[in-house]
């Protein structure tokens, strides 16, 4: 039962995005302007910096909340893993926005951080090495989010599973970014 009421408050928690209440604050609908997404990448672009940052901070700092309090609740891996796919789900598909949320990043970032921060090490690797080849940050993203699925499996391979279909959606919501940063890499410059 614990689970249950855990799982749909880390939906709703999810739903509580960060840069809606930036652009409220600065008197902007941020779903207006630029991709209308309501995520920190947006934020920085309409707003500035310093929504980019709070919306950062706020959006990782949620997915961080939930598996902080699955721990604090002594809950099993497997269900502070469904936890932190239930907040990223809820920041990507908000109910009371008619499931027009941001893109997940910050909220996936502050999941796997907490989850497994040995894991998420994978990520920063990958994105280093992706950065210096592709020079994309996006595309360097698209390797390194599924690197932390993979290091996952070696401690929990359900986990691990959770997280790849978080993965795989999350980088469908970025398809047209991808897309964008392909058709512009270096190599089609030459």
């Amino acid at each position: 039962m614990i689970e249950m009421i855990y799982w749909i408050a880390s939906y709703f928690v999810g739903t509580v995005l960060t840069a809606w209440f930036v652009g409220k604050w600065k008197g902007v609908d941020l779903r207006e302007h630029k991709s209308g997404n309501l995520g920190a990448r947006n934020a920085g672009t309409v707003l500035g910096k310093d929504a980019f940052i709070v919306t950062f901070l706020g959006d990782a700092g949620k997915g961080a909340l939930i598996v902080w309090i699955g721990h604090l609740l002594n809950l099993s891996t497997t269900s502070i893993a469904i936890g932190a796919v239930a907040v990223t789900l809820g920041h990507l598909f908000p109910l009371w926005l008619k499931g027009r949320g941001g893109k997940g990043i910050a909220t996936f970032i502050g999941v796997t951080l907490a989850f497994h921060p040995i894991s998420f090490l994978a990520v920063i690797g990958v994105m280093l090495i992706g950065l210096v080849i592709t020079r994309s940050a996006t595309l360097s993203m698209n390797l390194a989010f599924p690197a932390y699925a993979i290091a996952l499996a070696f401690e929990n391979v359900i986990s691990s599973a959770l997280f790849f279909l978080l993965i795989v959606i999350i980088l469908w919501r970025h398809r047209s970014d991808t897309k964008e940063s392909w058709d512009d890499a270096w190599w089609h410059s030459k």
